[in-house]
């Protein structure tokens, strides 16, 4: 199935893990998916993912039209120099509008995708710390099996 979505991946503890990136047109999601580069993260695919389940596992990649490119606003279509051909998806960045409040201590909220359930982490994708936040939410699942 193809998502509208991003996918952002870290490499932690040995393994790729990925984030969807989704939220509305505006919100940011290219505008944080090239500032995480910055975090060392790799943007495998802006905009459409392709997703996929194998052995109860959720898995991404960027479907082949678009590999290796990401659309910056202001700028146009922008080629990236090194790009992650997939990863296991541990979460779902849940990027809001700027003028929408967001739950300082939120209870873990889970989505299901395909029927596997990850875990949820809303943001402010234009705020300063959102790739820090991302990161940080996405290493910590690298603990996880």
């Amino acid at each position: 199935m193809i998502m509208h979505a991003g996918l952002l991946c870290l490499h932690h503890a040995g393994r790729w893990l990925g984030a969807l990136v989704q939220g509305p047109s505006g919100s940011g999601k290219s505008d944080l998916a090239l500032r995480a580069t910055a975090l060392g993260l790799v943007v495998a695919s802006d905009d459409q993912t392709l997703v996929w389940v194998c052995e109860n596992k959720l898995y991404g990649a960027c479907p082949v039209p678009i590999a290796g490119l990401i659309e910056a606003r202001g700028l146009g279509v922008l080629s990236l120099p090194a790009t992650r051909s997939l990863a296991r998806i541990r979460l779902i960045v849940d990027c809001r509008p700027s003028d929408e409040a967001i739950e300082r201590m939120p209870d873990p909220e889970r989505h299901s995708v395909l029927g596997i359930e990850l875990f949820v982490l809303r943001l402010h994708a234009l705020e300063p710390s959102a790739p820090i936040k991302l990161r940080w939410a996405l290493s910590r699942l690298g603990a996880e099996p």
